[in-house]
């Protein structure tokens, strides 16, 4: 189906519907992949571990079981989100202008980028700096460290999956500025509640001590910096090109 001004509201809930179900098929698809592959990516966690080597014990029956489903949502996740933006991107497409729409296009690859370099930077600095420290407290009160699969996992994705959505950030900002919806100006005025609420949700997604949530918070606010910072290069980049197409339009006009 393709767009037109005289869509129906029906029209559009319809071409909504079968972009979320190609979403969906491709996450089950996707999941059905990622569980063929999840014993194999656990073997490889358990033996190329960034943190030291731990013992993982089961203490339900269920734990098996949970992770296996775990690690195979999280696999089903790296195809599954940029097809969701490029089929947003489809969706709305028709309502944009062309810059805009070759705008929205181009951040589709790039969030994709985003998200694995914000997992790598989880899993291999954030994790084993977190779990570092919280076995030394463990260590320093003579605690014996029995560590549970189900547990381990868990401190683990609680880490990496909101620290991955939040390097999503500069894409998000670039792309709002790029048509026109932020400004650096308006980052800038927003910066003392954004520290605010990124230090909030580091507390949140870490553990609880002061060490992991400076850990998490640095990283937030360093990403707020940068994506203030493209947002000005873009802002600086649109207004240079509405000013050459409103000369290039004046000389036409002559």
């Amino acid at each position: 189906m393709k767009y037109n001004d005289t869509m129906t509201v029906l029209e559009h809930i319809a071409e909504l519907r079968k972009r979320i179900l190609l979403v969906a098929a491709v996450f089950i698809l996707s999941m059905i992949a990622g569980l063929i592959a999840a014993p194999y990516v656990l073997t490889l966690l358990k033996l190329h571990s960034p943190a030291f080597q731990v013992t993982w014990n089961v203490f339900s029956p269920w734990d098996g079981l949970r992770i296996y489903m775990s690690i195979g949502i999280v696999l089903s996740l790296l195809p599954t989100l940029p097809f969701a933006l490029y089929q947003t991107w489809l969706f709305v497409n028709q309502g944009l202008s062309g810059r805009e729409q070759k705008a929205a296009l181009r951040f589709v690859p790039f969030s994709a980028i985003c998200f694995i370099i914000g997992v790598a930077f989880a899993y291999f600095v954030v994790f084993p700096m977190s779990l570092a420290f919280t076995t030394g407290i463990n260590s320093q009160m003579n605690l014996v460290e029995t560590y549970g699969v189900s547990q381990y996992f868990g401190f683990m994705f609680s880490i990496i999956i909101p620290l991955s959505l939040a390097f999503e950030l500069p894409v998000v900002v670039l792309f709002l500025t790029r048509i026109g919806i932020l400004s650096p100006s308006i980052l800038h005025s927003m910066r003392r509640y954004a520290y605010v609420l990124l230090v909030i949700i580091a507390a949140l997604i870490s553990p609880p001590d002061l060490v992991s949530h400076l850990m998490v918070a640095i990283p937030l606010i360093a990403l707020y910096e940068i994506s203030t910072w493209l947002a000005s290069w873009m802002y600086r980049k649109r207004e240079l090109e509405v000013e050459h197409a409103d000369t290039d339009g004046v000389q036409l006009s002559l």
